[in-house]
């Protein structure tokens, strides 16, 4: 059987994108940069080389950070910072790598090679590229081996999902006021550039200290003084929430408009949170506090691989929309952290 059947095939050439971008940001200061950056790009470049040139510069972050830093331990856990200079790299990288993203589309319309395939070969680079940014970032927030940066890992990853989530039931790629392919994206650029100059145990610093507010009773009778770090996780469970109602919001009108169920699209939300909890049951192996992968050189490697299950997943998605088809509820990649998930916890599960 091909993995694309051969009965929706005919739908791939019924497909149009479709797009909604209501951020400031990006339609104020970055379009107009976008718009002349592509101009640059001879119009004999295709545009899926645009956007594996930026992810190739990702991949080069990457693998910067396993050099300086191969085990992944935060300063606090006594490692020894990559150099500074390290951090403006990432931020150049992430920069490029969100313009070579925002313009792949300019150059397919330029040359006629829009198209679906297009479209999945730019949101699997995007899906890949959301692991490797946590990874990135979490180091840079001297967040090393931890439980938030595992957390990081949940929301980022969410958030894709909700998009494409969404963008299955609407038909389009709906980007808000805050969003993060844009306005995320330069939070985390702003973020290795603060590293690279102030060093990640900057991060730290408690919140109410930086912002010398310790000493207001006030304040410091109700919000806890927790690291910058913290506190920015913080924000991003915020703005996970923010998403959900939103992405909800726009999915309601849609349903409701065709006439079709409003809270069905509800269900479809559920392959995230089964696959977040068999990966989060696997890393509380033997438990919570002694977890054998968060502590061990092991953690980056299951991020990893977590998040290529997470891009095969979201690739099905989009894969779904462009052909027309049912959407996907089960990905077979979960086999294999199902497993190792029971293995970890055998003695959990079996008493051995």
């Amino acid at each position: 059987m091909s993995y694309i059947p051969q009965d929706v095939l005919a739908n791939l050439k019924k497909y149009q994108y479709r797009g909604v971008d209501k951020s400031l940001l990006s339609r104020h200061v970055l379009n107009p940069f976008w718009t002349w950056l592509v101009t640059l790009w001879p119009t004999w470049i295709a545009p899926n080389t645009i956007t594996l040139s930026g992810f190739c510069l990702v991949l080069l972050n990457f693998a910067t950070l396993m050099y300086f830093d191969p085990d992944y331990l935060s300063e606090k856990d006594g490692a020894t910072t990559p150099p500074r200079w390290v951090y403006f790299t990432w931020a150049a990288g992430l920069f490029v790598y969100q313009s070579f993203d925002a313009i792949d589309g300019k150059q397919a319309r330029r040359t006629g090679m829009a198209g679906p395939l297009g479209e999945m070969f730019d949101h699997g680079c995007d899906a890949l590229n959301t692991t490797l940014e946590v990874v990135l970032a979490g180091r840079a927030l001297n967040l090393g081996r931890s439980w938030w940066t595992v957390a990081s890992q949940v929301a980022t990853l969410a958030n894709f999902y909700l998009t494409t989530w969404e963008e299955y039931h609407t038909g389009q790629l709906y980007l808000g006021v805050f969003s993060g392919p844009v306005e995320g994206i330069i939070m985390i650029v702003i973020i290795y550039l603060i590293s690279g100059i102030f060093g990640p145990e900057f991060w730290d610093t408690p919140v109410l200290t930086f912002l010398r507010l310790e000493n207001v009773p006030s304040i410091a009778h109700y919000i806890p003084n927790i690291g910058l770090n913290e506190a920015f996780m913080a924000f991003g469970g915020i703005g996970l929430a923010f998403n959900i109602i939103t992405s909800y919001i726009n999915v309601y009108k849609a349903k409701r408009d065709s006439g079709e169920n409003r809270f069905k699209p509800l269900l479809l939300l559920l392959p995230l949170p089964i696959s977040v909890a068999i990966e989060v049951f696997w890393l509380r192996s033997p438990s919570f506090s002694r977890s054998f992968i968060i502590n061990s050189p092991l953690f980056v490697p299951f991020l990893c691989a977590w998040g290529l299950q997470f891009a095969h997943q979201v690739s099905r998605i989009i894969l779904a929309h462009v052909t027309k088809q049912p959407f996907p509820w089960w990905d077979a990649m979960w086999v294999w952290s199902i497993i190792g998930a029971v293995d970890a916890n055998m003695p959990l599960l079996f008493d051995r």
